[in-house]
């Protein structure tokens, strides 16, 4: 893992010290991902993270611990049990580092406890004061962690809380909420990214959110990819899956202020914004107007599954925008497209895609024709229109002869002559009906 501390406008860096807050309590010796414990995980992975701290301007850390130092036993819990193992120093990481493989967990929660004395933890309020809470529990004691966290905010505490939850459920990190800003890491892999972003967030302090707008002008679109490029490079910097969070709200990323960004919104069509300058040290928010609807191909009268593709292009340009599946649909930005449907004969349709809605395109099933000769034939198949004009539609293989070909409902043409006759004259012509989801056979 790599981190960025920024420098202030006025040129100078400012103090950051992070406080690690571990809970060693004994349900953190559940089993968890890749055959750890997560007290296992949280411990390799917060050393991880320490060592990847070491030399970073401007920064000091230090290391409590609570629920390591008295079991929980079926009639008692140690309420009292955190504890400030390593204080906030210069080049402590070897300290803090040792200290966590040393912990064990066993005992019980008391997170409000650990809250309130991690406030005289911090020397001084002339820094950016960070406090990181890895827990998988509630609070287990008498005190309410939302009650601290309102007190310490009324003593001008200037302390910036992020939890993290190890495997909860979802529904108990809503109470976290009153105490900072939390994530949740069902996975080891999701723990240390999470880690990473909120190391991220302390360091940089600079948060960044993405409101894709539906046509309201409203942050609704999402589940789309973004790639953000370093400006006017094919440096690649970030990709993110678009996600709205809990609250309804476009998630919150981590990125880095130094940079001008070019970002690339996966849509279809895809949308691009250039030189994109983040301010540093606050919530940004990127505007993308990227209102989307649905199309969906779909025979109305099927009574089989029939294997058909669909070329979907922007209203009068060629280019091959999407290949879209029949009966599936797929979401595309606001305006008109062009269909052809890769039915024998081709199916042409122009539709318009409207705000969060589905525009059918609409075919009547297929049906098969089926031949069978004594001899090879050289021959095609023509659609009689209605209009009285003639379209070719495919040209039959000369060198089987038996074969099927998937028609659309209509009138047509077979013309053909036995290979080995070599005379014009014994072109012939026989004219058939398809019918949908029916076979029409002929026998030359």
């Amino acid at each position: 893992m790599s981190f960025f501390l920024v420098q202030l406008s006025y040129g100078q860096e400012e103090l950051t010290r992070i406080l690690f807050i571990l809970d060693a309590s004994n349900s953190m010796n559940a089993a968890w991902d890749d055959n750890q414990t997560r007290i296992q995980a949280a411990k390799e992975l917060l050393a991880q993270t320490v060592d990847s701290l070491r030399g970073t301007p401007n920064l000091e850390i230090a290391l409590r611990v609570y629920g390591h130092q008295s079991p929980i036993t079926a009639t008692f819990q140690d309420c009292n049990d955190t504890k400030l193992e390593i204080p906030f120093g210069k080049d402590n990481y070897d300290k803090v580092k040792y200290r966590i493989r040393s912990i064990e967990a066993k005992g019980t929660t008391p997170i409000a406890r650990s809250l309130e004395a991690a406030a005289e933890d911090f020397p001084d309020q002339n820094a950016r004061n960070i406090i990181i809470l890895i827990t998988d529990g509630l609070e287990a004691c008498d005190n309410d962690p939302c009650v601290i966290a309102k007190k310490l905010k009324d003593k001008g505490v200037k302390v910036t809380p992020f939890v993290i939850g190890l495997g909860m459920d979802l529904s108990y990190l809503d109470k976290f909420n009153c105490i900072g800003a939390y994530a949740d890491a069902e996975t080891k892999d999701a723990f240390r990214n999470v880690l990473k972003n909120v190391i991220s967030k302390a360091l940089l302090n600079t948060t960044v959110q993405i409101n894709l707008n539906d046509i309201s002008k409203n942050p609704k679109e999402t589940d789309v990819t973004m790639f953000l490029y370093e400006a006017g490079t094919t440096n690649l910097k970030y990709t993110f899956v678009h996600t709205i969070n809990r609250f309804g709200n476009p998630d919150t990323l981590i990125m880095d202020p130094a940079l001008k960004y070019d970002l690339v919104v996966n849509t279809l069509p895809r949308i691009e914004k250039k030189n994109i300058t983040l301010q540093k040290h606050i919530h940004n928010t990127i505007t993308v107007d990227a209102p989307q609807g649905f199309i969906k191909t779909r025979f109305i009268n099927a009574t089989k599954s029939y294997m058909v593709d669909s070329r979907i292009m922007q209203h009068g340009k060629p280019a091959t925008l999407n290949v879209q599946k029949m009966n599936a649909s797929d979401k595309y930005i606001v305006g008109k497209y062009d269909i052809e449907i890769l039915t024998l004969p081709r199916t042409y349709m122009t539709v318009d895609v409207t705000q969060s809605s589905t525009v059918y395109a609409d075919i009547m099933a297929p049906g098969f024709f089926n031949y069978k000769t004594i001899q090879p034939v050289v021959a095609q198949l023509f659609l009689l229109k209605e209009n009285g004009t003639i379209e070719w539609v495919c040209n039959l293989d000369e060198t089987v002869k038996s074969g099927s070909v998937q028609l659309q409902p209509g009138t047509y043409r077979m013309v053909y002559r036995q290979k080995n006759l070599r005379s014009s004259s014994y072109t012939i012509d026989k004219d058939f009906r398809i019918y949908s989801n029916k076979t029409t056979t002929i026998n030359i």
